[in-house]
């Protein structure tokens, strides 16, 4: 039977330290050639904070890991009883391994880390905001698209009780 992907439960806050927890156990158990694999799928973002851009990683999928095993009772019992690892992701208590297209999904998500990272813009659709700078500063406005991929925020701005739309970037922008 060929290695295939299980997603394991696991502590939430805890997924790399329980990855690296379980990769130890492998080693001690010899079982390097049965458990090939753990990942703990995550992806680079930038954000600004106090006006400085900072690259930081989040995971894809808080709570969760990734193992590439040949399935049987002695991995099945090793990950089970590792601390941290609450259980397999399937139906009934049998574990059920990811499709091909899930992997390649989520490995993909992975790989693009190395092009330039996603921009975390935590403002949507609705929300009223406070301009931090340039010409509109202290005016309040009401967010009406967010526009990630260049980093910028479409406002609406009322002016002389006439409503503007003006593009900012997202870091001149506080909620409020």
């Amino acid at each position: 039977m060929p290695m295939q992907w299980y997603v394991l439960r696991v502590q939430s806050n805890r997924e790399n330290q329980v990855r690296d927890n379980l990769d130890r156990r492998v080693n001690a158990a010899g079982l390097e050639e049965r458990i090939t694999d753990i990942i703990v799928p995550n992806e680079q973002v930038t954000e600004i904070r106090g006006g400085k851009r900072r690259i930081t990683e989040r995971k894809i999928y808080p709570g969760y890991i990734m193992v590439q095993m040949d399935l049987d009772d002695d991995t099945w019992f090793l990950v089970r009883e590792t601390p941290g690892i609450g259980d397999f992701v399937g139906a009934h208590l049998k574990p059920v391994a990811m499709k091909q297209r899930e992997v390649d999904k989520v490995l993909g998500q992975m790989a693009h880390q190395d092009e330039q990272p996603k921009l975390k813009i935590d403002f949507k659709v609705g929300d009223t905001v406070k301009i931090k700078e340039g010409p509109f500063e202290n005016f309040d406005g009401i967010v009406e698209e967010v526009i990630e991929t260049k980093g910028l925020v479409r406002v609406e701005v009322t002016i002389f009780n006439r409503a503007t739309r003006v593009e900012l970037e997202y870091w001149k922008l506080e909620a409020v």
